[in-house]
């Protein structure tokens, strides 16, 4: 049958997808020839590693997708594999997109933002930073030594200035206090700082300073003084490289036991940014190239922008049509080098070791907790991953429930879900439970975790078991999940025999459970908390039939709080921009009422 079907396919190139008997995507490829490529595959002379011999046995069929060219197949594939997630192709865990600093030069008064998403809009990105604890460094050091302004509102019309114009913070382009000629000035200094050029920007700087000395402005001189003092510093705190070397990304890779890790240095302008690694599971007997080409398509598939030069320990598969992808998203020429020698192979060396050292530690931490976990709970075998339930209100009102899950020694957050309790009035915490652990379990699906935690006692894991009963839940291995409850006072595991193991004894197994244990109450609770203080916060002017976000802001714009528009005459709010008579008047009518 799949032989019949393969002899129809056209001779061009593609992404091709299979599937199992339950149309579980299995695997996504891409292929300069569909035809040939989906034939190498069932030939019974076929040349396979161990690993797609395993994936061919599961195939019971099979779809595909004709592109114009490998570079359409590229980019499908990528697209593809991070929706799906099939377990025999090599999957990044790590999902979200990381931050950037964004100077809007769009705007007519730029400003300076943290995003997650890149947008060829005329802005200029700095980063990634990763971790984004030193992009929230540089943003506050921008705020207390760069005077701009911070809100995103619109300032075509002249407003009164707020208090960051009072504490010098903002030189308030909103009330026209600054020409826009020496606000931009402002602007270009905040991108020469974040660009590293560092020369040019205190020659600029001490030429001001010069000039407000020459013009007896002493105190403006001697702020100005401290502002180059405060800049030198802070990049003599920078982990700088070599500022020759510019932008680039330098993989590091170390594989074992059918596993990798992946180690990224991010270098802009000479200085380490950041630092990421990535733990691929699985990878099997494939090739390294063939690992590595799959790691570059998924990870610049991110809200990345590619620096000019990526280093690697050796040349991946498809590298042509590699380069032509990630030239269309920079907009320029991306280099990919596998250097030998001079600083850059001191590196890529460098980041090669610190990814054997990562992978060592990882594997024989948590393989070890994890094997001791199955022994203290009498588990089948050691759980691959581990999810935990938690509910959190207070006298019935505003009630949650939360799922986090875990696994390769890190929280997915990707997985997490919080539910808002519908089906339960009042306080019943069984009820909650029970609605919160059916409702994710069917959103869940295809990743079921092997270990469950539930943060309460017997009943809440009695719970538990009768829904994975009743609704045959399952999870990746086909068996049932095991079910765990959590209680406190003292922390203690209580398994579905009635047996009871300590959790107080501080021990690394103990503490892992633990750990994901609080970090679902921490999520639960954080929900209800942000439920709860948007209840309690709300604007009368959000019950308002009529009454929009841009009304609203024009409201409070004019008049500053809801006791002056309470005040307000109806012929003062029919004035603004957006209102007429009648508008103005259901207003008032609805804000007496209130």
């Amino acid at each position: 049958m799949l032989a019949e079907k393969i002899s129809s396919i056209p001779l061009k190139s593609g992404v091709y997808i299979f599937k199992d008997r339950k149309d579980k995507i299995l695997y996504v490829g891409k292929a300069k020839n569909l035809r040939n490529r989906l034939r190498s595959y069932f030939r019974k002379t076929a040349d396979l590693d161990q690993r797609k011999t395993a994936m061919v046995k599961l195939i019971t069929d099979f779809s595909y997708v004709v592109t114009e060219n490998e570079l359409e197949a590229l980019i499908l594939e990528a697209n593809l594999i991070k929706q799906y997630k099939p377990p025999f192709n090599v999957v990044l865990r790590d999902d979200k997109n990381y931050p950037y600093l964004k100077l809007t030069m769009n705007e007519e008064w730029p400003r300076i933002e943290v995003v997650r998403k890149i947008i060829k809009d005329g802005s200029i990105y700095f980063g990634p930073y990763v971790p984004a604890q030193s992009m929230w460094e540089a943003l506050a050091f921008i705020r207390r030594n760069f005077p701009i302004r911070t809100c995103a509102h619109s300032l075509d019309k002249p407003v009164r200035p707020c208090i960051q114009y009072q504490i010098g913070r903002c030189p308030a382009p909103c009330g026209r206090k600054i020409t826009r000629r020496d606000y931009m000035k402002i602007v270009e200094e905040i991108r020469l700082f974040l660009s590293g050029q560092r020369t040019e920007l205190l020659k600029s700087l001490e030429e001001k300073m010069n000039t407000l000395s020459a013009s007896l402005k002493f105190e403006e001189a001697a702020h100005m003084r401290d502002r180059i003092k405060n800049i030198k510093r802070a990049w003599e705190s920078q982990r700088a490289i070599a500022p020759e070397l510019g932008d680039m990304d330098i993989i590091g890779f170390y594989s074992g036991d059918g596993d990798a890790l992946f180690d990224v240095f991010f270098v802009r302008n000479g200085v380490l940014i950041g630092t990421k690694d990535f733990f691929v599971k699985d990878s099997g007997d494939l090739k390294r190239e063939e690992i590595l080409e799959s790691f570059l398509e998924l990870f610049y598939s991110k809200e990345i922008i590619p620096p000019s030069e990526i280093l690697v320990p050796n040349k991946p598969k498809d590298l042509g049509s590699l380069k032509a992808w990630l030239k269309k998203r920079k907009g320029s020429a991306v280099q990919i080098k596998v250097p030998r020698e001079g600083k850059k192979a001191e590196l890529l060396k460098m980041a090669s070791e610190n990814a054997e050292q990562l992978f060592n530690n990882k594997k024989i931490s948590t393989d070890n907790i994890l094997k001791t976990i199955r022994n203290r709970l009498n588990l089948v075998s050691a759980p691959h991953g581990i999810g935990a339930f938690d509910v959190s209100t207070i006298a019935g009102s505003d009630s949650v429930g939360a799922f986090v899950y875990w696994s390769d020694g890190q929280f997915r957050k990707e997985l997490y879900r919080r539910i808002r309790v519908k089906g339960v009035s009042g306080i019943d915490d069984y009820a909650m439970m029970n609605e919160v652990i059916s409702r994710t379990l069917k959103n869940l699906a295809e990743k079921i975790p092997d270990l469950i935690l539930i943060d309460g006692g017997r009943g809440q894991l009695e719970i538990a078991k009768k829904i994975v009963e009743r609704e045959t839940v399952t999870c990746e291995n086909g068996q049932e999940p095991f079910l765990v409850a959590i209680a406190k006072d003292p922390d203690r595991a209580i398994t579905l025999t009635h047996e009871t193991v300590g959790l107080e004894d501080g021990s690394p197994s103990s503490l892992l459970l633990k750990k994901i244990r609080d970090e679902v109450h921490r999520f639960a609770v954080t929900y209800h908390r942000k439920l709860r203080d948007r209840r309690l916060l709300e604007s009368p002017l959000e019950r308002v039939r009529g009454i929009g976000k841009k009304r609203r802001f024009e409201l409070l714009r004019f008049f500053g709080s809801i006791d002056a528009i309470r005040n307000a005459s109806i012929e003062e709010i029919a004035k603004l921009r957006g209102f007429n008579r009648k508008i103005a008047e259901h207003l008032a009518n609805e804000l007496r009422r209130r």
